[in-house]
């Protein structure tokens, strides 16, 4: 492939080449699998355009953050999951213990499709749960969503600037941060951490935007669109950026 997307490592080539057996498989009849098998109701709460999605979390997030929110009860409606889930938006989350988006944008179990990493940004394992989100759950949003105060951010900076090896794994996940780092570096910001962390979002956007064969197809369709924002930890505001 000439334009290989930055995703597309060598477990990711691994994938495309059988996930058009895969799809065969799934839209030749057989039944899927159980953890895709769902009992579609009438009309699917997620059934709805992207920006009415957008529309829908946000409003959440606002009563989040006026400490009134509207779901109290998080046992309802336990039995009717058991057979299926319709997300309305899938989710690229910091692993940070403090951000917790169901409760941000004040949904219930089962409304967010949610992939979590420390520094928010799509890995080839990210991108394949977002694609099974879009193409079998029918998610028709997809919100970047990073946050103030980013540790993983802030490792990515000192790596990028003092020239330091981290332990273990660290430097293989901050280096996925990095390019977005240096981007924001160069035009010499006052707040290098919160330029970063903007950057980081915006960065993955359009990546995740461009992931080919799925992703890519839904956003040109209009069936998707991808966003990005920026959770505020001393508030609970999220922004979009």
């Amino acid at each position: 492939m000439c334009n290989q997307h930055p995703f597309m490592l060598s477990r990711r080539r691994l994938f495309g080449a059988g996930i058009g057996a895969a799809s065969a498989t799934f839209l030749g009849g057989f039944a899927l699998p159980a953890f895709a098998q769902t009992a579609e109701p009438a009309t699917p709460q997620n059934a709805i355009s992207p920006d009415a999605a957008l529309a829908r979390i946000m409003e959440g997030n606002a009563r989040y953050v006026a400490n009134t929110p509207s779901v109290k009860d998080f046992s309802a409606d336990r039995a009717a999951r058991t057979k299926a889930q319709y997300p309305v938006a899938g989710l690229v989350s910091c692993a940070d213990s403090r951000v917790a988006p169901e409760l941000a944008f004040d949904q219930e179990p089962g409304d967010l499709f949610v992939v979590r990493v420390a520094g928010n940004f799509v890995d080839d394992d990210g991108l394949a749960s977002l694609e099974y989100g879009v193409k079998f759950l029918g998610v028709p949003l997809l919100m970047v969503m990073g946050h103030t105060n980013c540790g993983a951010v802030s490792a990515a900076i000192k790596v990028v600037q003092d020239k330091i090896t981290l332990p273990g794994h660290l430097d293989e996940l901050v280096s996925h941060i990095t390019p977005a780092v240096e981007v924001a570096l160069k035009s010499k910001p006052e707040d290098q951490l919160n330029a970063a962390i903007v950057e980081n979002v915006r960065l993955n956007v359009r990546e995740l935007s461009a992931a080919t064969p799925i992703i890519s197809e839904f956003v040109s369709n209009g069936k998707v669109k991808v966003v990005g924002s920026v959770y505020d930890l001393a508030t609970g505001k999220v922004s979009m950026v």
